[in-house]
């Protein structure tokens, strides 16, 4: 009888368990069906992040803990300038203005006499113009030596493709539309038929790979100079480029890696090997800072000279998923982060670089670390948490 007993109690912490794991897995589907995708924290009320700091034996400092103050208002009063007007248009000096004097009949009628100019009124409206394009005719004059009778015509301009149809204005402007503004191909070969221009979208596509071809030098340059960095940023972002077959796309991925310097490379590879970070970084020396990609600890590993630093964000990430099964423990949890975070912004704002941001972590931020791996090695001893929620 004992012995059942003993296997009733069994079975029933093995269902607990399953249950506990089927509830987390179910409130993180319904946070990714329903809640906000963002990773900003809702920062908790400041006095409950004191209390609980001051229970876990961090003493909030006051640089830490945010700031209230007493914040009036006053109206200003509209001002009359191209920025804002009547009509409530808001627009800077760049942009160009064409003024339209419209006629006064008054005026210039039979009764004019009977009338006296006061002063203008200026209405604003926003006007569009369709997308501008130019053709450039270089007109080369032909010209004959009468001693040799040797005919001589002037040179056309230099470009930046040989035998090109196309001016570098019109190469920059397509990549620009392509890249930044996400306009693709085959929309800007409609854009440019409406306009009147007849280009075939191969020759586009064409033009768009030779020109990125011509970026290619700058863009090593700049991965070499983001390598040089004492501490670079690095991640995989998965992107669907190309037809793997009819109606579904192609697997691929970027890879940027951030540099000190606030530069940044977008590396374009069809895969997510391991290998892909070892061709990108090479013999980089520093700190890397990645997400939890086991490719980024293996490289480390290799390479005694790279100190693999893990994101704060995606740690923070596990402990907010855990919230409905373990709400004290998440809450201690995202307290010591959030002071973390409350650290780096008054980092900041207060703009301290070089050694005077080493000084203010050692000082303020290193502790709280500290603090945050001893919580950790106290929650890992607790017995009432099952195998898996450890």
């Amino acid at each position: 009888m004992l012995s059942e007993n003993g296997v009733l109690r069994e079975q029933v912490a093995e269902f607990q368990e399953q249950i506990t794991q089927l509830k987390q897995q179910l409130a993180w589907f319904k946070r990714q069906l329903f809640g906000a995708k963002s990773e900003k924290r809702v920062d908790i009320d400041p006095a409950i992040q004191a209390d609980l700091l001051s229970q876990l034996g961090v003493v909030p400092t006051k640089d830490a803990m945010p700031a209230t103050e007493t914040v009036t208002y006053q109206h200003r009063k509209k001002s009359r300038d191209n920025s804002v007007n009547d009509s409530g248009l808001r627009f800077d000096a760049s942009v160009p203005v064409k003024t339209i004097i419209l006629p006064c009949t008054e005026l210039d009628g039979e009764n004019a006499g009977a009338y006296e100019f006061i002063s203008e009124k200026e209405t604003y409206r926003l006007a569009q113009r369709p997308g501008s394009y130019v053709i450039l005719k270089y007109v080369r004059k032909v010209i004959k030596r009468k001693a040799t009778q040797t005919m001589i015509t002037t040179p056309a301009p230099s470009n930046v493709l040989d035998n090109s149809l196309s001016d570098v204005s019109f190469l920059a402007g397509q990549l620009v539309d392509k890249f930044v503004y996400h306009l693709p191909l085959y929309r800007q070969h409609q854009r440019l038929q409406q306009s009147g221009i007849q280009l075939s979208r191969s020759t586009l596509t064409h033009l768009a790979h030779r020109a990125i071809g011509l970026l290619s030098p700058i863009v090593d340059a700049q991965l070499q100079h983001i390598l040089q960095s004492k501490t670079l940023a690095m991640d995989e972002t998965p992107i669907k480029a190309g037809r793997k077959q009819k109606g579904k796309m192609r697997q691929a991925y970027f890879w940027p890696v951030y540099g000190e310097q606030d530069e940044i490379v977008f590396h374009y590879s069809d895969t997510r090997a391991a290998r892909v970070v070892n061709e990108l970084l090479g013999e980089f020396q520093g700190t890397l800072l990645t997400d939890g990609y086991d490719a980024y600890k293996r490289y480390a590993q290799k390479n005694s000279l790279v100190t693999h630093a893990e994101c704060w964000a995606h740690t923070r990430r596990y402990f907010e998923r855990a919230e409905s099964a373990e709400p004290q423990a998440t809450q201690q949890a995202l307290a010591l982060i959030g002071a973390l975070y409350q650290h780096e912004q008054t980092i900041r704002d207060k703009k301290r670089e070089g050694n005077a941001k080493l000084k203010y972590r050692i000082e303020h931020s290193e502790p709280i670390i500290k603090q945050f791996w001893t919580w950790c090695e106290n929650q890992c001893q607790r017995h009432d948490l099952f195998p898996a929620t450890r």
